[in-house]
């Protein structure tokens, strides 16, 4: 039976919501914008779609699908976004065999199919319970309080402080709370925690000093990594509508960190100064940076929601480049130069390892970048702010702002390296 007008126009409308649902889950998801259009392009084209082409900002897409003579132009709205490297996954794999089924069989793909493939994706559980999450939290953080020179207190104490900082992030954004409310009110948990447990522990005199200066790395967990490496990468491929708005997101999210710490260290008259080095021998302090790389990566990959060995490949990635990025600092190389060697040599190994593994690159490199993310050189510069020293402020956010943009290059130009379609537009 012949179709009509009327029944093109219906399909259509099917085709460009499966499309547009797809790319809805993977922004909800934390990916970038141009793997959102990517997907959606992608799947539309397997369904039959003549052409798909979309602009997509942090919270919004719209989309405008042609076939034959009909086009129809959608637009949805995200209103909660988060990281979920596990749903990553799943939409990636759901799209590459949608595309190869439809390209074996020569037939277009049904849009019930891939709905009902979707409620499947949707309906999948986390893969850690919200206790779980809060500890991977936790030990991401320990393992960032001994790379920014804490000792054993620290490490422990920070632990637990994190921990219970993530553990009210999590329930209040499931809530739906304001995320930036909550991002202050998870800092000031998790700050005052820090400092609650080592108060107790030097009145119980455990411990002789207050060990006070690793605060700063207890809300280390609030760190916006994949908003700030995927919005800078969005900025690389010229997207300035997706990449400004998610570095505004990430810069709003720091902020509201930093005040935080800003308002624990004035109520209880702390000052976030750097600690001294451990003295450590030379290769005591490689074995347990390597360890501590390994740890860290390996605590936000699980915070994210990555499958085991998602996880371990990201951490086995940003050990090696962080390990030596921080030999290089170590040698008087500029801070900045050796981060954008160490996001280089992430984004040359992910592109390798997670098409070796069928997971998409972004779950694998962005952990193993956030670790190299200066949050206490950022949380310093506003705390520097708000005391009113302006020049060091100035100094702390030029410093952290260097970094970030150097760690973006890296990872852009391992991208245009091994990646001949990302430069240009799908």
């Amino acid at each position: 039976m012949p179709t009509t007008p009327d029944d093109d126009e219906l399909e259509l409308i099917r085709r460009s919501g499966a499309a547009l649902r797809a790319g809805r889950l993977s922004l909800a998801a934390g990916t970038g914008s141009y793997r959102v259009k990517a997907s959606m392009s992608r799947l539309a084209h397997a369904m039959g779609v003549d052409r798909h082409e979309a602009h997509v900002t942090l919270t919004e897409i719209t989309t405008t699908s042609h076939r034959g003579r009909s086009f129809r132009t959608e637009v949805a709205e995200v209103r909660h976004v988060g990281i979920d490297s596990d749903r990553l996954a799943r939409l990636e794999e759901m799209v590459t065999d949608v595309e190869a089924r439809a390209s074996e069989s020569g037939t277009e793909a049904r849009p019930d199919d891939v709905e009902h493939r979707l409620d499947v994706i949707v309906a999948t559980p986390a893969l850690y319970r919200p206790a779980l999450n809060a500890l991977w939290a936790g030990i991401a953080c320990a393992a960032f309080a001994f790379l920014n020179n804490g000792g054993p207190i620290e490490v422990l104490v920070v632990l637990v402080a994190a921990t219970l900082g993530q553990a009210v992030r999590r329930t209040l954004a499931h809530r739906g709370w304001n995320p930036f409310g909550v991002t202050m009110l998870a800092a000031a948990v998790a700050c005052f925690g820090y400092l609650a447990v080592v108060t107790a522990l030097h009145s119980a005199g455990a411990i002789t000093t207050r060990h006070e200066a690793g605060y700063v790395s207890a809300v280390l967990f609030l760190i916006p990594g994949f908003a700030l490496v995927t919005g800078a990468l969005d900025l690389a491929r010229l997207d300035f509508s997706a990449g400004l708005s998610r570095l505004t997101y990430a810069l709003m999210i720091l902020t509201s960190a930093a005040l935080a710490v800003w308002g624990v260290s004035s109520v209880v008259g702390l000052e976030p100064v750097p600690p001294a080095p451990l003295g450590l021998a030379p290769g005591v302090l490689l074995g347990l940076r390597l360890l501590a790389s390994l740890v860290g990566v390996l605590g936000f990959a699980l915070m994210f929601n990555s499958p085991w060995r998602m996880a371990f490949a990201a951490a086995l990635i940003g050990m090696v480049a962080n390990v030596g990025r921080l030999w290089l600092v170590d040698r008087g190389f500029a801070v900045q130069a050796a981060a954008a060697l160490a996001a280089l040599v992430v984004g040359l190994l992910a592109a390798y390892v997670a098409p070796a593994i069928r997971v998409p690159r972004v779950t694998v490199a962005v952990p193993a970048v956030v670790i190299m993310v200066p949050g206490v050189t950022a949380y310093r510069s506003v705390f520097s702010l708000s005391e009113g020293d302006t020049v060091q402020a100035l100094a702390y956010g030029v410093q952290a702002a260097l970094v970030v943009v150097a760690l973006s290059i890296g990872l852009a130009v391992a991208r245009m390296l091994t990646d001949p379609t990302w430069g240009s537009e799908r």
